[in-house]
């Protein structure tokens, strides 16, 4: 990582981009790939399931309980969350073991109010310490889920520390790496985390964030949804309701007895970190989850419904498309980014999607003949992993909801020559410890090092560039998108965004203002195991 001093420009060196096992660059003294690919479709290896697989369509789409808070007194609610292991039924008739916030898979959603703080009490139950990250939320540093910020559980004192340490010293990161982290909080059984949730309406979520772990922890079942609402929004007009759905989509394998398939190199994920060889790019299934349950179908109205879209998968891009019986692909009608609503609506056709990001849409069931089925498929899938989930429509119904022209009206206009300054920022395979990793500035994370320091107020541009895919993401702040590859942005990147897609070779510069809170943060790369092998850094906000 280097602020911009002498003009390189990053964004024209075409790096080697093609899924499977790391084999990437000879600059980062990796073996190079065996073909160049300029735009592949994935980054990463597909673990294919040993249990058969049901029919698409067939199993209803389940929608995941509203969490009712403990407490509502005074100016905050107050919320509880146990994380502990559940037998839950994916496939028919299947029982699967997963870790889950209260039971479920996805977790409960926490409905929440703009400018009303939300603390929620985390009560670990798990063999191994957690850390709970709440992905988009402008949250004061020590609320903000930092990996090394453990929850020890009560069941092993040493649990999850690979020296044999449960203090502030000790971390995840795997037993001969002899890194430290001295601000670490560590706390064992609970913990309240504290939201004062001043933003933006928006779809946020929750999920794991330990050191070293997250991948196979969202991947076990350690994810949830919250949606933030204000006045504002709800008088526009938009499908409320039943007619508003959230859809978490992740992809998953199966192993021969039922529980989840994860190529985990210690799969008690108490002392190893990372995957097998071929999985090293990212971990992909062959099974698409929408809240939980294998390609579901949902009966709607002829009328518009609001999707509120998260791609919960580690690695999977998604390329989604809604097809009719008679072949008509439907507009995907953008109305929201990862923070909130867009200026205006942007219509689609297709709408690429990276790890972690989110998208805020309107389909129009309108002109679909009752006992049509609307088909949404992902693009960039093959075989099974083609169908995502369906819409069949059911009923003619009055519907008196709209699209206004004009949404919001708080987006920020931040200008390039706002910028105090300018850094450029590589998404790279390289060495670490050792062995092979994933780099940024050509450096695996060290908790103890400040790599972006940064005062409150102060106005950047990122240029960011990489060799395959990475999904940015950066923690308390949004940003906008101002180019890719020195062109104008593509149409899914307008809004206020926290997590962009690098595509394989490309350069994006983005902009965004540091404020909010004080304190250290992290920006990283959200695939899952790209962040777990060494892909992020500490944001220092002074």
């Amino acid at each position: 990582m280097r602020e911009h001093d002498d003009g390189r420009d990053l964004s024209r060196r075409r790096l080697l981009g093609i899924g499977g096992a790391l084999g990437l660059t000879a600059a980062a003294g990796l073996t190079a790939a065996a073909g160049l690919a300029r735009r592949p479709s994935f980054t990463g290896a597909e673990l294919r399931s040993a249990v058969p697989l049901p029919p698409a369509f067939r199993v209803p789409l389940p929608l995941p309980a509203v969490l009712a808070p403990v407490s509502t007194s005074g100016e905050a609610d107050r919320y509880e969350i146990t994380q502990r292991e559940a037998s839950v039924e994916i496939l028919p008739g299947v029982r699967t073991t997963l870790w889950t916030y209260n039971g479920t898979f996805p977790g409960p959603t926490i409905e929440s109010r703009r400018g009303r703080p939300v603390t929620v009490t985390h009560r670990n139950e798990l063999p191994v310490p957690t850390v709970m990250h709440l992905h988009g939320g402008r949250t004061p540093a020590e609320s903000d889920g930092y990996p090394t910020d453990l929850v020890l559980p009560a069941s092993r004192p040493d649990a999850g520390s690979p020296t044999g340490h449960h203090t502030p010293a000790g971390h995840g990161m795997g037993a001969g790496h002899g890194m430290r982290d001295p601000r670490a909080v560590v706390t064992r059984l609970t913990r309240d985390y504290t939201f004062p949730l001043d933003q933006r309406p928006t779809l946020l979520w929750y999920h794991d964030h330990r050191m070293d772990f997250t991948a196979p922890a969202i991947w076990r079942g350690l994810a949830g949804l919250q949606i933030v609402r204000d006045d504002a929004e709800d008088a526009l007009g938009l499908p409320a309701g039943e007619r508003e759905l959230p859809l978490m989509i992740a992809d998953r394998a199966f192993a021969a007895d039922g529980g989840l398939d994860y190529p985990a190199l210690d799969p008690t994920l108490r002392d190893r970190p990372g995957v097998r060889e071929p999985y090293l790019a990212g971990v992909l299934g062959d099974v698409i989850l929408v809240n939980g349950a294998p390609w579901p179908v949902h009966e709607v109205d002829a009328a518009r419904y609001r999707l509120r879209i998260l791609n919960a998968s580690n690695a999977r891009h998604y390329e989604l498309e809604a097809v009719g019986d008679d072949g008509r692909r439907l507009d995907l009608v953008q109305i929201g980014a990862d923070q909130g609503l867009l200026a205006a609506p942007v219509t689609h056709r297709f709408l690429p999607m990276a790890p972690a990001e989110r998208f805020d849409v309107i389909i129009d069931f309108a002109d679909v003949p009752v006992g049509g089925r609307v088909t949404v498929v992902n693009r960039l899938g093959s075989g099974r992993a083609r169908d995502v989930m369906a819409f069949r429509v059911v009923r003619r119904a009055a519907d008196d909801s709209r699209i206004p022209r004009v949404l919001s009206s708080d987006l920020p206009d931040w200008r390039r020559s706002d910028a105090v300054r300018v850094r450029d920022l590589s998404f790279r395979a390289g060495r670490m410890h050792g062995g092979r990793g994933w780099l940024i500035g050509g450096l695996p994370f060290d908790p103890a090092r400040s790599d972006v320091v940064t005062r409150l107020g102060d106005v950047e541009v990122w240029r960011l560039v990489a060799d395959v895919h990475h999904p940015v993401h950066l923690h308390l702040v949004g940003f906008r998108v101002l180019s890719r590859g020195g062109r104008p942005p593509l149409p899914h990147d307008a809004g206020l965004k926290d997590t962009v897609s690098l595509r394989p070779g490309e350069s994006v510069e983005i902009i965004t203002r540091f404020d909010g809170h004080r304190g250290r943060y992290l920006f990283h790369c959200h695939n899952a195991e790209h962040e777990d092998m060494g892909m992020m850094a500490n944001l220092e906000i002074i």
